[in-house]
């Protein structure tokens, strides 16, 4: 069982990285917010969980082991799988699906694309006592706009942008494409402000 790599990132994606450990090039799925603090070139380290199939065994990365331990928890519930418990962990924080989770609160989870109002009660009554917040607090989304809007940003610095560039982008691609923004969809999201960003781009010669 791989439980950390540690090693130079050589690659950063949307929602990948690869970390080469002693010469190995190690492919780690992610959510924004890890992805956000990797930066091609420089060391880091990142914790991780591997979800073995019988076609498949894949890497899944988290910034602490906290973030792993309620991801694993996750595995646990009957109908999530990795890419789905990553989604979750793409909205909440590690705290935030504790707090859910401990207080019943079912409709947190329905924020997740894919997760139903059905499915988020299942979620509430499968992770009962297991997971106990800590008393840490969650990230402030909602006092800094759509719950989308910070992890987008976070990806966009953490692949080079200015914080400045990724705040107009943002706002330009969510002005000019509602719809996409309407869902809420942090993957979708970033795909399309990096198109428009590559356009942009191509436009100005950069």
């Amino acid at each position: 069982m791989i439980s950390s790599l540690s090693g130079v990132v050589r690659h950063v994606g949307l929602g990948s990285a690869v970390v080469e450990v002693s010469g190995f090039g190690m492919l780690v799925q992610a959510t924004p917010q890890t992805l956000s603090n990797l930066h091609v070139g420089r060391d880091a380290v990142v914790h991780t969980a591997m979800v073995v199939r019988e076609e498949s065994m894949t890497l899944f990365g988290f910034g602490d082991p906290d973030e792993r331990e309620v991801f694993e928890t996750l595995l646990s519930v009957a109908g999530i799988g990795p890419r789905l418990a990553l989604a979750i962990l793409a909205v909440h924080t590690p705290e935030d699906v504790r707090v859910a989770a401990s207080s019943g609160d079912a409709k947190a989870f329905t924020r997740v694309p894919g997760v139903g109002p059905k499915g988020a009660q299942r979620i509430v009554l499968e992770l009962a006592g297991k997971l106990v917040p800590t008393g840490t607090a969650g990230r402030p989304a909602a006092a800094a706009g759509p719950a989308w809007k910070a992890q987008v940003l976070e990806a966009l610095t953490g692949l080079g942008w200015s914080e400045k560039d990724a705040v107009k982008a943002v706002d330009s691609s969510a002005e000019a494409m509602p719809e996409i923004v309407a869902g809420g969809d942090v993957g979708e999201i970033l795909r399309a402000v990096l198109r428009d960003l590559g356009r942009g781009a191509a436009r100005t010669g950069r």
